[in-house]
């Protein structure tokens, strides 16, 4: 039995027919525990079989689903309509090109993961028994940093942090956005990995845009502390690999010392 009867505005864009999208509303009944994945599908099933979205396991760990709803994005499956008023709008993700509808084509996030390097280990780690160890020996970690990279790797993938990023979304700078550093920063934590991703990432991912306003870690649905735990460690390194404050100093001294100009 319904609850209550709630307007969902959902945009609707086809690229053969519209040039440019329009939000369409549709009345729908509610019951309780519904989500606004089930309220769409209600649409796509009942109402308009026109409808495109994009799902697949309707329990918060495909990704599949993100949109922006009332403005944030979120996840369909995971937005109960009862925290919601009697109007919503559903969205798909502004930071990406739209296909149809609510489905965006979020090739472009691949494309950049494959640019990050991969992990890296020591040569000897790959034979530890010509150096006449034991391989579960060479290759074992403590408890501390295997907590570090368990957080990184709950990360599903529904891209909401590269759509929320206005960096990703409005400047076009060339920053790969929180998603990728997040990446990138849990193999930099990895205690068995030899590579220094810093430097590409500063240069080639242009980790220096992101002002860490922390707008993607609030709407990560895995509550990942992306800027915390992953970018900000990540530009300290690249200030590290680029700034030494010992040999700054000296370097003063000296110009002192011969009367120049001290920056």
């Amino acid at each position: 039995m319904a609850d209550r009867e709630v307007t969902l505005s959902i945009f609707r864009f086809d690229p053969e027919k519209d040039k440019e999208g329009r939000f369409v509303d549709y009345k729908v009944p509610t019951v309780e525990g519904m989500v606004v994945l089930d309220a769409v599908r209600y649409v796509q099933e009942k109402i308009d079989t026109t409808l495109a979205i994009r799902w697949n396991c309707k329990a918060a760990r495909c990704g599949s689903c993100s949109a922006e709803i009332n403005n944030r994005p979120a996840l369909m499956c995971k937005t109960r309509i009862d925290t919601l008023g009697d109007r919503i709008t559903v969205a798909p993700m502004r930071a990406f090109p739209v296909i149809r509808d609510l489905v965006t084509d979020v090739d472009e996030n691949y494309r950049i993961m494959s640019k990050i390097p991969k992990f890296t280990v020591r040569k000897e780690l790959m034979n530890p028994e010509a150096e006449g160890k034991k391989h579960q020996d060479v290759w074992r970690i403590q408890q501390i940093n295997v907590e570090r990279a368990k957080e990184f790797k709950k990360c599903i993938e529904c891209f909401l942090c590269q759509d929320v990023c206005h960096v990703v979304r409005e400047h076009k700078s060339g920053y790969f956005g929180p998603r990728h550093i997040v990446k990138a920063a849990s193999l930099d934590m990895h205690p068995l990995d030899i590579v220094n991703r810093a430097k590409f990432l500063n240069e080639e991912g242009g980790l220096g845009y992101c002002n860490i306003t922390k707008c993607c870690q609030e709407v990560c649905p895995e509550h990942i502390h992306i800027t915390d735990n992953a970018i900000i460690p990540e530009k300290e390194r690249a200030v590290d690999l680029q700034y030494d404050p010992l040999m700054h100093a000296i370097k003063r001294r000296l110009m002192k010392k011969r009367g120049e100009t001290v920056a």
